[in-house]
């Protein structure tokens, strides 16, 4: 294995680097710390596939990157054998600088391979492609984004043939690949307008999207809601100069949405989203404009959908006049108690119904599935763990599924998508709107109720960013310190017991290990308190950052924030482990 210089040295000599790569490798040449963080190691590949920072080097973002994981994987797909490069691989892409080239790069790696490739003929959303898959029967499918990374980044995330992100056992199949792989010697490439005319590359679109929409209206409870009250509702929409600048208007329009109001400066396609600091729907400061023009025309909702539209984030107006965040935890249950309600007021609640949250997600959805006689499971992040669970339920004909979610902005529902959908579940929210509307309610009101009627719940999130070199082993050390010296009590709450996801160990103080989780394998440590909230600790699997959960309920609103503020306080201690 080379140093980190000798791969920077390996890297300048190489004659695939064109003259701007040169250019900007020898710009460095003097910078020891920025030659070690751009060649200390690749970028890891997992079940997320790749996500990093664009520029050159073996730790970044670039073309020979790219290339490399497609290499890989396009010998992953071959190992299954000549139907399934027939069946071939679908590739899709985001609004991000380089998305498209990144793409038709990774479509010319694997038609070189004698894979089968379909392509996108322009952005689309993340949702579409997982649709796609299953729709055109394909072994696996590429998308290049970064989902909801900020402007510097680029990812490159893979699918296999269920539609949902790369099965663990697959993904370390690409790794290993990578790791026998010359990254410019080994790859096999062929010139993308080449490989169209010869038919090994074939570009789809239009068709795709109406079979696609076709799927997301099917999931509408009750559209004759929105036609009744469609004169005088009215939705402002932003994507944040992302991929749902088609399909969700057009979703929302053909709900009977008539007074949509997409905002004009963020419906323009730009990779640097130049008018947010972080296009990501979690953040309410990047809803700005979309604010200005709902007080402007008077609307009560704004949705907004992540560049690669697999998120959607919303804001709704106060009685005070305001916009305020609804959170993922809280649209989440938004839309589960809507869509119990009104799937028994249209006689069309399947037999044993069912609703997958995660062990990081409001306990708050089990509550109101629970009382209305719907069975809940749990899976650990990533909606791959979701589409699992899916797939048991469908081969054992156990339940139908309601809804899937995350605290993370993330929902789905339907059988036609493996992945979080933006599209579908922006158009669930403007029918659920319209049906509060209908009652003299806005969001704002209908959350309320909730909370009336299950009790009170709050949740925070919080993101303990370790950066550099050493933030990786900072990670695991906290992770090892916390296993090994469990706190007893935090925030001046007992600890009752501690669940330890990765040995699937469920742990009592004084008494040690005392059964086991319904689940196991994933580096989460959740710590039960005397409160009844629960403390969970995860390192991100894409950034570096240790994620903190807390999961609280009580009496009261104030109750909730009073227990969050406590235990955020020690959260905030967490880094001082290591």
């Amino acid at each position: 294995m080379r140093s980190y210089k000798e791969e920077y040295q390996y890297w300048l000599d190489s004659p695939a680097l064109d003259e701007e790569e040169w250019k900007e490798l020898s710009a460095i040449a003097d910078d020891e710390k920025e030659i070690e963080s751009r060649f200390y190691a690749p970028l890891e590949f997992g079940t997320a596939g790749l996500r990093g920072i664009m520029a050159t080097g073996l730790n970044r973002m670039n073309v020979h990157v790219i290339r490399w994981a497609t290499q890989a994987f396009a010998e992953v797909v071959r190992a299954e054998g000549e139907e399934a490069m027939k069946k071939g691989v679908v590739v899709c892409y985001d609004c991000r600088l380089n998305s498209a080239r990144f793409a038709h790069e990774a479509a010319g790696v694997m038609a070189a391979n004698g894979v089968h490739v379909r392509i996108f003929d322009e952005l689309r959303p993340t949702p579409e492609l997982s649709f796609a898959v299953l729709h055109y029967g394909a072994q696996a499918g590429i998308n290049i984004t970064a989902s909801h990374n900020p402007r510097e980044y680029n990812g490159y995330k893979v699918y296999w043939s269920d539609g949902a992100q790369l099965p663990p056992q697959h993904a370390a199949a690409v790794a290993e690949k990578m790791g026998e792989l010359d990254l410019f010697k080994d790859v096999k490439r062929m010139d993308f307008e080449e490989a169209v005319k010869a038919g090994f590359i074939e570009v789809i679109g239009a068709e795709t999207d109406e079979a696609f929409l076709a799927e997301v209206m099917k999931m509408s409870v009750n559209s004759a809601i929105v036609r009744e009250v469609a004169d005088d509702f009215k939705i402002v929409y932003t994507p944040f100069h992302g991929a749902g600048h088609k399909l969700v208007p057009e979703a929302l329009r053909r709900l009977g949405v008539k007074h949509l109001y997409p905002e004009p400066k963020q419906m323009v396609i730009d990779g640097n989203f130049p008018t947010v600091k972080s296009p990501n729907p979690e953040n309410p400061e990047g809803f700005y404009l979309a604010v200005d023009l709902a007080k402007q025309v008077g609307s009560d909702l704004i949705i907004g959908t992540d560049p690669d539209s697999d998120r959607v984030g919303t804001m709704v107006r106060g009685a005070d006049g305001e916009y305020r965040t609804i959170t993922g935890n809280q649209m989440g249950v938004l839309l589960l108690d809507y869509i119990i309600n009104a799937r028994k007021a249209t006689g069309t609640m399947p037999e044993n119904p069912a609703f997958l949250k995660t062990i990081v997600t409001t306990n708050m959805g089990r509550e109101v599935a629970e009382r209305n006689g719907v069975h809940v499971d749990e899976t650990f992040t990533g909606f791959k763990f979701m589409a699992e669970k899916l797939a048991e339920y469908k081969r054992d004909g156990s339940y139908s599924y309601l809804l899937a979610y995350e605290e993370s902005y993330g929902y789905m529902v339907g059988d036609y998508v493996r992945d979080k959908d933006a599209v579908t579940a922006s158009m669930l929210i403007a029918e659920m709107a319209a049906s509060y509307f209908k009652q003299g309610m806005t969001l704002a009101d209908a959350l309320e109720a909730l909370y009336e009627k299950y009790g009170y719940f709050g949740e925070l999130t919080m993101n303990l960013v370790m950066p550099g070199l050493d933030g990786l082993e900072k990670m695991r050390a906290i992770m090892a310190k916390l296993r090994a010296e469990p706190p007893k009590e935090v925030g001046g709450e007992a600890v009752l017991g501690m669940r330890d996801y990765q040995s699937g160990t469920v742990s009592v103080a004084e008494l040690g290990v005392v059964g086991k989780t319904p689940i196991a394998g994933s580096n989460v440590l959740y710590f039960e308190l005397a409160d009844g909230t629960a403390f969970i600790v995860r390192p991100s699997g894409t950034e570096p950052k240790i994620k903190v959960y807390i999961l609280a309920q009580g009496e009261s609103r104030a109750d909730c924030d009073e227990r969050i503020a406590r235990y955020k306080a020690f959260a905030e201690s967490i880094p001082n482990l290591a």
